[in-house]
C-alpha cells in the first residue's frame, strides 16, 4: 500500500488512463463496478440493505418500511450506539462505524448488501457547535460510503437537505438548479456529497440517489439537533405541558414534511429504475409555514397552548439563509413523487399520536 501510494503521488508522467487506474486500485474502485452488481445480484432476489446512523430520526421508521416490503431479515440497520430494546428485538442491528474504512467493507462483504443507505450525519446546529467533528463524519465518512458503494456495486441513498441552499440562493421556491453557497459546515458537506456522489455516478458507475429533505416532522423520535426541531419539540410540549418556548422567529417560513411522506419518497426513489431518473439528486416538497401558522391550526385543537419566543442566534441565522419552499417538478414528473400530508392533516396526526403514546406510557 505504502508502494502504491508512493506510486501516485509520483504519477504526474504517466498518461492519464495510467494515473486513473492508480488513484482506482488503493482502494479497490473499479469503473467495472456496475457490471459485477449486475452479475453478482439478482434481479428476482430482494436487496440486501445496510442503513448507517440507524438510530437517529429516520433510520428506524425506514427500516421498519423497508422490512415490511423485502422482508425482516433484508434490513439492517447499524449505529454506533447500544439500541433500544424495541428496535434491537425488531430486527438486525449492528456496530457500524462509517469512520471505520476496514469495518465498513468487511459489513458489506459479510452481509451481501446491495443497497445501502448512508444516515450518519451531524446535523445543522450541532455542526456549527462542532465543526471538526462535523467534517470528520459528515465528508471523511462520506468518501469511505462512496468508496465502497463503488468497490463492491451497491446502490447507494445519501439524503441531502434544505441546508445545501444558502442566503444567495432563490428561496420562495427553490429550484433544483441554482446558486449553493450555504453558510454552516452542514450545508457545505451536503452539497460536496451531491457533487461527490453525482462524480462517482458519472466517473464509476455509482448508482448513486440523493434527495433533498424538507424539515422532517415525526412523533417516534425526537430530532438531532437540526434547526427545524421546534417543529417536533412544540408537539410533545403541547400535549404534555400546554407551554412552549420557541427558539425561531414568529415568520420564520421553512419547508416541512411529515415522515411517513419522507419515508415513502426515499423507498420510491431507491425502486425507481435508473432509466427514470434523469437527475441524481432531487428537491422533494411538502409544505411550508412559520411558528405563527403552526401554532394557529395547534390552538384549534389545544387553545389553551401558550407560546413564548426565544430566538437562538445561530439558528435563526441558519434559516434565515434557507428555503421557503422547494420546486419538486422533476420529481413528480421522474419518478411520481407525490406528497400526502398538509398541514391540518400532520397536525392532527402529530396530536393523536402523542396523545396516544403518553396515555399507553401513564398506563404502564
Amino acid at each position: 500500500m505504502q508502494l502504491l501510494r508512493g506510486a501516485v503521488k509520483h504519477a504526474g508522467s504517466l498518461p492519464q488512463c495510467s494515473v486513473e487506474r492508480l488513484i482506482s486500485a488503493e482502494r479497490g474502485i473499479s469503473s467495472s463496478s456496475q457490471q459485477f452488481c449486475a452479475s453478482s445480484c439478482s434481479d428476482t432476489d430482494p436487496p440486501k440493505i445496510l442503513i448507517t446512523g440507524g438510530l437517529g430520526q429516520l433510520g428506524v421508521g425506514l427500516a421498519k418500511l423497508l422490512r415490511k416490503r423485502f422482508g425482516k431479515n433484508n434490513v439492517i440497520l447499524s449505529d454506533i450506539r447500544k439500541p433500544p430494546n424495541h428496535v434491537y428485538h425488531n430486527g438486525p442491528f449492528i456496530f457500524s462505524d462509517i469512520l471505520d474504512y476496514k469495518n465498513l467493507g468487511e459489513i458489506v462483504v459479510n452481509n451481501n448488501i446491495s443497497w445501502l443507505v448512508h444516515y450518519s450525519a451531524v446535523l445543522s446546529a450541532v455542526g456549527e457547535s462542532n465543526v471538526a467533528l462535523a467534517k470528520e463524519v459528515n465528508i471523511t465518512g462520506l468518501h469511505n460510503i462512496l468508496d465502497i458503494a463503488t468497490k463492491h456495486g451497491l446502490r447507494v441513498f445519501v439524503p441531502s437537505t434544505i441546508g445545501a441552499f444558502g442566503p444567495s440562493s432563490p428561496r420562495d421556491p427553490t429550484p433544483e438548479l441554482c446558486v449553493q453557497r450555504p453558510r454552516t459546515i452542514y450545508g457545505v458537506s451536503k452539497v460536496h456529497a451531491e457533487l461527490m456522489g453525482e462524480y462517482y455516478h458519472h466517473r464509476y458507475g455509482l448508482d448513486f440517489r440523493c434527495l433533498r429533505y424538507p424539515g422532517i416532522i415525526s412523533a417516534d423520535s425526537q430530532p438531532g439537533g437540526g434547526t427545524t426541531d421546534y417543529a417536533v419539540q412544540i408537539f410533545h410540549a403541547a400535549v404534555k405541558t400546554g407551554s412552549f418556548e420557541c427558539n425561531l422567529r414568529s415568520d420564520t417560513r421553512l419547508p416541512m414534511m411529515y415522515i411517513d411522506d419522507c419515508l415513502r419518497a426515499t423507498l420510491e426513489i431507491l425502486e425507481a429504475p435508473a432509466d427514470t431518473l434523469l437527475s441524481r439528486t432531487y428537491n422533494i416538497n411538502a409544505m411550508s409555514f412559520t411558528p405563527h401558522d403552526l401554532i394557529q391550526v395547534i390552538q384549534k385543537v389545544l387553545p389553551d397552548l401558550k407560546v413564548t419566543y426565544n430566538v437562538d442566534p445561530v439558528r435563526q441565522a441558519i434559516a434565515d439563509g434557507w428555503p421557503m419552499a422547494l420546486e419538486d417538478s422533476a420529481a413528480r414528473r421522474d419518478w411520481g413523487w407525490k406528497h400526502e400530508y398538509d398541514l391540518p392533516e400532520l397536525v392532527q396526526t402529530m396530536l393523536t399520536h402523542i396523545t396516544t403514546s403518553n396515555q399507553v406510557a401513564q398506563a404502564n
